[in-house]
């Protein structure tokens, strides 16, 4: 049986080009398979401005990213876990896939699912840490029928 997971998806930006609900929804699926839980999941698509000041606030650094994660505050009474939200900021995500040589449809699976690696506790601030994570998105990745987006 699959788990519940329950994506919701705002949209601040659509341009160049943003996913579908559905999409975000199967990516964010992958990166949690396993889980066995109830899951609440919110992604928010902004432009670089909104990306910029939510940057500079929350990790003081003044310019746009392409994405943030903020945790949730997990389970709930209800049964349902609240791992967090995405804020993904579209123009940046654009301008990487092209600069790195990919199609944003896989440069955006790459963010969502190194997003929700993060709200499950994976980072890459120490190198073990980093190769542990980075192993993760390339077989998830794969899974999904993508490429390593490392290489």
């Amino acid at each position: 049986m699959r788990e519940k997971l329950e994506v919701d998806v705002t949209y601040a930006a659509r341009r160049p080009w943003v996913p579908r609900r559905t999409q975000f929804e199967m990516w964010a699926r992958a990166a949690l398979a396993g889980l066995s839980c109830h899951s609440v999941l919110s992604v928010l698509v902004v432009g670089t401005a909104r990306s910029r000041s939510l940057n500079s606030r929350y990790r003081r650094k003044d310019r746009s990213t392409n994405v943030l994660s903020f945790s949730g505050p997990g389970a709930s009474p209800d049964g349902r876990n609240y791992l967090g939200e995405l804020v993904i900021c579209a123009p940046v995500v654009a301008r990487e896939a092209l600069a790195q040589g990919k199609s944003r449809e896989s440069h955006w699976a790459h963010m969502t699912v190194h997003g929700v690696l993060h709200l499950l506790g994976f980072d890459h601030v120490r190198d073990a840490e980093a190769a542990k994570m980075t192993a993760r998105e390339i077989q998830i990745l794969d899974q999904l029928g993508f490429s390593n987006p490392y290489v």
